[in-house]
């Protein structure tokens, strides 16, 4: 490990920063006073940056400092901690995953976005819900917590890559009435991964629930199938 990981990290980071993204980004995430992202400070770097110094400091990464870095106020520099974080599980050991994952559950607060939740979801707490108790999982997706909610249904994504659907078609069923597009549209992306590898189990959960769909979710799980059935769940 590099004597000084962090500082080395953030000043290569900060090369990156682009005043003129600052204020698109701070739009894009919706950091305005009553927007999904509300306070959230970035420095204006692109995600192509942010995976460079990533890449590059991965194989000297120390799980507590990259913790450090995950509770930092700078929305980039937690994407580039969970970037080193899903690297690190990767190659890590069971030993490794678990402690991992603890760190990810302790400083989940920080993963308050839908990029880092993404970023992360299904590549830690999707492997290791897979492999193990499905008791956070449940906990996470009857939290009414926005990004809890969010990573519950996206986690899920390396579930249906391995063709085990159950997980995902409940938690659609579950955020049916959910209030926020945000869910819908995760829901509607994984029933849409199911059926890209079975339609079997989309068709039947569009024939039972198409019509109370949130048309976002409905719009995005029918992306793949065939025009003719597009607009038959539309129409329905």
């Amino acid at each position: 490990m590099k004597k000084n990981f962090k500082q080395e990290l953030l000043r290569d980071l900060s090369r990156y920063k682009n005043k003129s993204l600052v204020k698109r980004n701070a739009k894009f995430f919706q950091t305005y006073k009553g927007g999904y992202g509300e306070g959230d400070l970035f420095w204006g770097i692109c995600v192509p940056h942010q995976r460079i110094v990533a890449v590059k400091y991965c194989k000297d990464a120390d799980l507590k400092d990259t913790e450090d870095l995950l509770r930092h106020k700078i929305h980039e520099i937690r994407f580039v901690a969970l970037v080193i974080l899903t690297e690190m599980y990767k190659k890590g050991n069971d030993n490794i995953k678990f402690n991992i994952m603890q760190v990810y559950l302790r400083n989940f607060k920080y993963i308050n976005n839908w990029d880092l939740v993404d970023l992360s979801a299904p590549l830690i707490a999707g492997d290791y819900w897979y492999r193990n108790s499905l008791e956070d999982f449940w906990e996470y997706a009857k939290s009414g917590n926005l990004w809890k909610e969010r990573t519950a249904v996206i986690s899920t994504l390396y579930f249906v890559k391995r063709g085990r659907f159950v997980e995902t078609l409940e938690l659609s069923k579950l955020f049916l009435s959910h209030k926020h597009d945000l869910i819908h549209k995760a829901s509607g992306w994984l029933l849409r991964e199911i059926g890209k590898i079975d339609t079997k189990p989309l068709i039947l959960f569009l024939d039972r629930y198409s019509s109370v769909m949130p048309r976002t979710m409905l719009r995005y799980s029918i992306e793949k199938l065939s025009i003719e059935k597009r607009k038959y769940y539309l129409k329905k």
